[in-house]
């Protein structure tokens, strides 16, 4: 289906465009074509690189180094597809793109302006990006899927939008599909389902020249049918008995569940239908979603991580981490549920001025079948995460650092066992005696835009005998996605080693720590990379796997030595033998679920926890 994965469950009221292009190939995607995708941001930042997560969310890093938006990251989950940079178009790398072209004189000292420049060149993007593989084969896709975030109205949308419509008067009303993404809003009090917000901003976008082809509408309940009616009305769209040309995206238990909502209001067919393609179209083969959605629901055997960070705020700081929690959980056929702790409320500082939020974040730690430490920049809450690394190496509880987390178990390590207490990392403290965590050689210190350590990069593991070398299929090296300034002191890993901490993974150079571990420890793993950057539903990342059984108990008796081919020998889920197990399980699980009398989790509660499936 060309359109399963992008949909948001934010308010937004969004475009998403369907091109076709030409020159299609094999056919093997959900309706049998080949699918990319291209997120447009208008605002005036060249990526996502330097924005807040607690402002826009976290920044999703592709295998180019490019630091996007993290749409782009819901693209390459649903697709299973590998993006590059350029699939993030923003406003700020538009006009740097035509100021650049201005000071070259390829415009031979014409008035630049935003209509023809700035469209032309906002088209030409979309056109050379719509045509690059991102499946691994050769040859164009034959679907492009483009997203225009905002809000209808914005002053700075208005660029792409009037791009949008020449474009579409140049490829043709059957190559081009538009999808209007609006709210129908509830009233709580009568449950009225209301049209006005959507009805105006269909008249906003027919204003600047779009008309949409079919509208999405988000809503908390499915849309009755005559308020379809009415949209349909009031914002020309027809509605039609064998495709819906008026979709309701109604809240649901679960994400998967998403493309079989579409699935089912035939959502797909209209889109084929609108660009032409329904003669050579397959029947959407969804069998593998559907198991993951009944799967999902049917889970209550809870394992609750405790992510300490500093971005709890807002979880779309750490979606990537989440949905890797979420696909490892369902592999080990686990509920997950998320304990968000931030790490200043773990400190000393919190224990004096607000004893009662301490002692509920220490709580909430210690009640964890693991401990997270994610990536993140800055001084605050950097004293709360070795806390709770700390916590969790004395307790042997399962704990997982990632990018800072790394580095965090590092200083800890240092400060406890090796005795220096000033240990720290030049990030947070220049003057430390005993810098075990350092700024890289080739870094920039004046500015901060691109300059890290960016995207995809070889892991070599020193011990093959480890447990991440186990868990990723007993493999010489490992691809992963990267995003620092700062790595461990090469000076210091001699008495670290010698202390008992395993480097079981480096770079190619053997200078840069890659991945930790400690041996006797149940699970104690650090690693400098990001991979949660590329789990996959039904293919969850290694490291969260292992991370997950260790949490449930289930590490010791799951872990086999795999074949050097990288093959894991756990079964999997929509293998044959696989289904007939999840067959089994079903039942089981139904049958224990009418048995049980005691709830064991619970969605939401007061203490900043919350289930995710």
């Amino acid at each position: 289906m060309p359109v399963v994965g992008p949909f948001r469950t934010s308010y937004e009221v969004e475009v998403i465009l369907v091109l076709v292009l030409k020159g299609r190939n094999e056919i093997h995607s959900a309706c049998g074509f080949r699918v990319t995708s291209i997120k447009i941001d208008p605002y005036l930042n060249t990526d996502a690189g330097t924005m807040s997560p607690c402002e826009h969310g976290e920044v999703f890093v592709l295998d180019d180094g490019g630091e996007v938006d993290l749409d782009l990251g819901n693209y390459e989950r649903f697709l299973d597809i590998k993006l590059t940079r350029d699939n993030n178009i923003t406003a700020g790398k538009i006009y740097q793109f035509v100021i650049d072209k201005e000071r070259r004189g390829d415009y031979l000292g014409r008035t630049v302006q935003v209509v023809p420049h700035i469209t032309d060149a906002i088209q030409e993007w979309i056109e050379h990006v719509a045509v690059i593989p991102v499946d691994g084969k050769d040859g164009p896709p034959d679907v492009c899927v483009i997203e225009l975030g905002g809000t209808i109205g914005d002053i700075e949308s208005m660029p792409f939008i009037e791009a949008l419509g020449q474009f579409s008067y140049r490829v043709g009303a059957g190559n081009f599909c538009l999808v209007h993404v609006s709210l129908v809003p509830v009233l709580d009090v009568v449950g009225e389902q209301k049209t006005k917000p959507t009805q105006h901003s269909v008249r906003g976008l027919r204003g600047l020249g779009l008309s949409p082809n079919i509208l999405a509408c988000r809503s908390a309940t499915a849309l009755e049918e005559n308020v379809k009616d009415k949209l349909s009305q009031f914002c020309h769209v027809p509605v039609m008995q064998l495709a819906a040309n008026v979709i309701t995206l109604y809240d649901v238990s679960n994400i998967w569940h998403i493309p079989l909502l579409l699935k089912d209001q035939k959502a797909h067919e209209a889109i084929l239908k609108q660009l032409n393609l329904l003669g050579v179209s397959k029947e959407p083969i969804l069998e593998e979603w559907t198991s993951r959605a009944q799967l999902c629901d049917m889970l209550h055997d809870p394992v609750r991580i405790a992510i300490v960070g500093k971005y709890t705020s807002l979880p779309d700081a750490y979606l990537s981490l989440l949905k890797a929690l979420l696909h490892a959980s369902i592999a080990c056929r686990k509920k997950l549920i998320v304990d968000w702790v931030s790490a200043t409320d773990l400190e000393a500082t919190t224990a004096k001025e607000a004893p009662d939020v301490h002692r509920s974040a220490w709580n909430l730690l210690k009640g964890a079948d693991g401990v997270l430490v994610p990536g993140g920049f800055g001084r605050r809450g950097v004293e709360g995460k070795i806390l709770a690394a700390k916590y969790a190496r004395e307790n042997g509880v399962p704990f997982f650092g990632i990018c800072l987390g790394m580095q965090i178990a590092v200083i800890e390590f240092s400060r406890s066992v090796l005795g220096l207490q000033d240990a720290n990392s030049t990030e947070f403290n220049l003057d430390t005696k005993n810098p075990c965590v350092i700024f890289m050689p080739e870094g920039s210190k004046t500015h901060m835009g691109g300059t890290m350590r960016l995207g995809s990069r070889r892991t070599y593991f020193q011990v093959h005998n480890c447990r991440s070398a186990k868990l990723y299929g007993n493999v010489d090296y490992v691809d992963e996605r990267h995003r620092h300034r700062y790595e461990v002191n090469p000076n210091m890993i001699p008495q670290l080693e010698d202390a008992g901490i395993s480097f079981v993974g480096k770079d190619e150079t053997g200078a840069r720590m890659e991945i930790l571990e400690l041996p006797r420890h149940p699970f104690f793993v650090g690693v400098q990379f990001h991979p949660e950057f590329k789990s996959r539903p039904g293919k969850p990342s290694a490291l969260f796997l292992g991370f997950i059984e260790a949490a449930s108990g289930q590490l010791a008796s799951v872990m086999q030595t795999p074949t050097r081919s990288g093959k894991s020998k756990r079964l999997s889920l929509f293998s044959k033998r696989g289904k007939i197990l999840w067959k089994m399980l079903t039942l089981a699980m139904t049958w224990g679920t009418k048995k049980r009398k005691k709830k064991v989790s619970e969605d939401k509660g007061s203490s900043g926890c919350h289930s995710i499936c």
